[in-house]
């Protein structure tokens, strides 16, 4: 019996030992987790990254009076972005859908493609797209012939494309928040000296007090492009999808910098000048869905007008020749004031990369007489051209291609010249015959 208390006493002695080992290894752990996270706090906040020199945190500690920018304010916009998504979900089912119907909107039928295990895994593991040996390949391992496994592809690929339903609920909502945004920024700002004289964004700064106005305006658009991101797998992919990524990436620090470096007012005019164009665009893709030809060619020169205007002329004299040039008369450059041209000028290379796609959309304008079916970057494949490719190669297996201006001997005069035959013959069946 005291042999084995002895030992039992022993194992909860080396028991306890090894516990409060372990407890010491958390609470080292801890610590240094704490001590890093606490490092890296003091690196990220270093005054000298965020204010002009001379300028301290303690400078921009509000008060009883005065309140200005707060780092942890931006938190709230990510509770707010989740109620944006939640707004946007009951929109555009219980406004935007039945909206479309009523207008007359229909979806397309689609043929839905047959389930195939070996397909399916190739399409979603390879390539939407096969080549021409990956489908004789395909064809064999499924036992169908080649032309069956073609117009699975293409059967799976018209699933996967959004219907016209889908487009003008996420229309829609943009147009709604734009035109919102733009007027609730007007409102704002109308009343505000740097509104008018682009030099006031300097004055005083970066002691500029927060007006409770400014603030709700920049937790508006934070929020909505914090909405965007998480809502951007299911949202309409574009032809622009990795250019709308970069935007929102750089809208979102452009936003997040500018409230902790209190460029807010310089932000303002970046924001009022982007919704500008966007509330134009938005319904002039929805009228485009809608097949009102004069309608959208009209606000398509409209929104063209806008943009051009707004992304080319007054943002590069009104924001980047003011952040460049005029603040350089208030304080010395630091590390906030090359960060903060660096975003803008990212901004102004989307604005020349849309641009250039918007000015060749308006040269097609002038050439057609109409506006191109593909607004800026919402695009998406056709179904038609694939069909019209199938449908002529049968044709043209069953030899019913048609021929105008067909010359044979019959056609060529006497002395050697060549007349054109006024009646156009077509093959059928490999005799030609006349209309």
């Amino acid at each position: 019996m005291g042999l084995a208390s002895a030992t039992e006493n022993g194992i909860l002695l080396q028991a306890s030992s090894y516990s409060g080992y372990h407890d010491n290894l958390q609470v080292v752990a801890g610590s240094r987790k704490k001590k890093m996270a606490q490092t890296l706090n003091e690196w990220l906040w270093q005054q000298e990254y965020w204010l002009p020199p001379g300028i301290s945190w303690e400078d921009m500690k509000e008060t009883e009076d005065i309140c200005y920018p707060q780092p942890q304010h931006l938190l709230l916009s990510i509770p707010c972005a989740l109620f944006l998504v939640i707004v946007r979900y009951f929109f555009e089912r219980f406004i935007a859908l039945p909206l479309s119907k009523k207008l007359g909107l229909r979806d397309k039928m689609r043929v839905k493609a047959l389930p195939s295990p070996v397909l399916d895994t190739f399409y979603t593991t390879h390539s939407k797209n096969p080549k021409e040996q990956e489908l004789i390949s395909l064809a064999k391992q499924c036992d169908l012939p080649t032309k069956k496994v073609e117009r699975w592809f293409r059967y799976r690929r018209n699933q996967d494309r959004p219907s016209l339903s889908k487009k003008f609920c996420e229309a829609s909502w943009r147009f709604t928040f734009y035109t919102v945004s733009f007027f609730t920024g007007l409102t704002v700002l109308h009343d505000k000296p740097w509104f008018w004289d682009h030099r006031e964004c300097w004055t005083g700064y970066p002691q500029q007090p927060l007006l409770p106005s400014l603030f709700w305006y920049y937790m508006l658009e934070l929020s909505f492009y914090c909405s965007l991101v998480f809502t951007l797998p299911f949202d309409v992919k574009r032809k622009d999808f990795y250019e709308q990524i970069i935007h929102h990436a750089a809208t979102i620090f452009l936003i997040s910098f500018s409230y902790c470096a209190n460029y807010i007012r310089i932000g303002t005019l970046v924001m009022v000048i982007h919704d500008a164009s966007d509330c134009i665009l938005e319904p002039t893709k929805i009228v485009n869905y809608m097949k009102w030809k004069r309608v959208c060619d009209g606000l398509f020169i409209t929104f063209s007008a806008v943009f051009l205007i707004t992304r080319l002329v007054v943002f590069p004299y009104k924001v980047l020749y003011n952040t460049y040039y005029y603040s350089m008369e208030i304080f010395q450059p630091f590390f906030g004031y090359y960060f903060m041209n660096a975003l803008l000028m990212i901004l102004q290379l989307l604005h020349v990369f849309w641009s250039c796609l918007i000015i060749h959309m308006v040269y097609k304008f002038i050439l057609v007489g109409t506006m191109e079916k593909d607004m800026r970057s919402d695009t998406e494949e056709s179904d038609k051209g694939e069909e019209e490719k199938e449908q002529m190669r049968e044709k043209k297996k069953n030899g019913m291609v048609y021929f105008n201006n067909i010359t044979n001997n019959n056609c060529i005069q006497s002395n050697g010249a060549q007349q054109r035959n006024t009646k156009t013959p077509f093959l059928v069946n490999g005799y030609a015959k006349e209309r």
